[in-house]
């Protein structure tokens, strides 16, 4: 607005109507009353706060297979024999609340509670802290920013990908197995040029389930324990990531990527039951190493080093990612938890078809394939217990509206049970059989999950 009211008084000046004096006193007073109304705006605090979040409920039928199965990253899978944390039928499996905005050219804030995380077995839907960051602009361009606080680390595409974009109801526990909960404590530098902010800005309009803007260069140091968990040691995990998207001349956008990260992990530990020398079942509590003291008692190696590479869906598109490296892990037969190897990843192809018309709505429909594949550790599970996995999975979400998205997944499981359950002995009254702890099993589901964006 001042920009045309300074437009139309120098016309009016080149045409005589005015005096050149009388043009320059017009402008200063235009200008200055720009400026006292902008001053005003920066005092509300109201017009740097915005709220945004969204809500997923899940439901899943067994559709075959092992009885008594628990699939440890959703509690909606299981039946009336599994462990304890199954719910079985309905789940809230997220509901985030995101207050985030800009003061100034040089921070950004970014808060994320989540009002379905659980406390114990039986006690679900409490607010737990997601998270908690700033980010500090080095230059007016954003090219360069340290993030600080509770956030991502960056390390893997799909564990960057917030859940409301992702199309597969859980990340693969290959990557996701580097960083519980995908966050931790620390501080990180981000660097992006600005052609490649216009890239990502790019991706993110089309909808092309992007990761976010992590940067075309990270690296950062974070207390490695985890979100929302104390540090044990005192020993930074050090993490850097490089990724670099192009867009060809038929407008196609790839992005590849390569990241690693090192540190010290301190595994908690807890009685799970197994069989012992006479092939009884009985309880058992791991150590921390061997020797006296422990020789994992302030950490075992952790570290790892993986790759990525997406061809976006336009509408044909290919997600993969794998990742290799030395991890804490439980030894069964030793009943100890020390240094272990381990290697996984996966690859999805998906479909992008837009202007998908049902009824009066006019949406987007996505089918995908994925298959997941993991010879590892659970680091930050309870023991970090072996996890083999070699899954298959269907689907197809629909996008019917921004603010609605319904996802429905044929999933073909293969994979370790993580829940441990202690049942040594059997409970014919409950119909419950005794039960090794960490056994494998093979089931297939059917997952539906319905998404409120607001």
């Amino acid at each position: 607005m001042a920009d045309s009211t300074v437009d139309l008084v120098q016309a009016l000046v080149s045409k005589g109507v005015l005096t050149e004096e009388e043009g320059a006193l017009l402008s200063k007073g235009r200008s200055t009353e720009v400026e006292v109304q902008k001053k005003k705006e920066s005092k509300s605090w109201t017009s740097r706060v915005n709220l945004r979040g969204y809500v997923q409920v899940r439901n899943t039928t067994m559709l075959g297979g092992d009885d008594g199965i628990n699939l440890w990253s959703d509690r909606s899978v299981g039946d009336d024999k599994s462990l304890g944390d199954a719910d079985k039928n309905f789940l809230i499996r997220r509901a985030r609340l995101i207050i985030f905005g800009d003061f100034g050219d040089h921070l950004s804030y970014y808060i994320q509670p989540d009002f379905a995380s659980t406390a114990g077995t039986g006690n679900n839907n409490f607010a737990q802290l997601r998270d908690a960051y700033g980010d500090v602009y080095i230059d007016k361009t954003r090219v360069h920013r340290v993030r600080v606080g509770q956030s991502k680390v960056p390390y893997g595409f799909e564990n960057l990908q917030s859940s409301s974009n992702r199309l597969a109801l859980d990340r693969n526990d290959a990557l996701n197995s580097a960083v519980r909960d995908e966050r931790d404590l620390g501080a990180f530098y981000y660097y992006t040029p600005t052609d490649i902010q216009a890239l990502f800005e790019d991706i993110n309009k089309q909808g092309l389930k992007h990761s976010g803007n992590y940067g075309m260069f990270a690296l950062g140091l974070y207390n490695g324990q985890g979100a929302n968990r104390p540090e044990q040691n005192d020993n930074y995990h050090v993490v850097s990531r490089f990724t670099y998207p192009w867009k060809t001349e038929s407008g196609q956008i790839y992005e590849a990527g390569i990241q690693a990260y090192r540190g010290e992990y301190v595994s908690s530990t807890g009685a799970y039951s197994r069989r012992n020398a006479a092939g009884a079942l009985a309880t058992a509590t791991p150590t921390l190493g061997t020797g006296t003291p422990l020789s994992g008692r302030n950490g075992i190696e952790d570290e790892r080093v993986g790759i990525s590479f997406i061809m976006y869906p336009q509408p044909f598109g290919i997600q993969a990612e794998w990742n290799w490296g030395n991890t804490p892990g439980l030894d069964i037969a030793k009943n100890v938890i020390e240094k272990k190897s381990l290697n996984g990843g996966y690859v999805q192809a998906m479909y992008k078809i837009d202007n998908f018309q049902f009824l009066s709505t006019n949406g987007t429909l996505i089918p995908f394939i994925k298959w997941q594949y993991f010879d590892g550790y659970n680091k930050a599970e309870t023991n970090s217990p072996e996890n083999h996995v070699n899954d298959w999975e269907l689907g197809v979400e629909w996008q019917l509206a921004p603010e609605v998205e319904i996802a429905m997944v044929y999933h073909r499981m293969n994979r370790t049970n993580l829940v441990t359950g202690g049942r040594n002995a059997a409970t014919p009254a409950a119909n419950l059989p005794a039960r090794e702890d960490y056994e494998h099993f093979k089931a297939d589901a059917l997952r539906v999950q319905l998404q409120y964006n607001f």
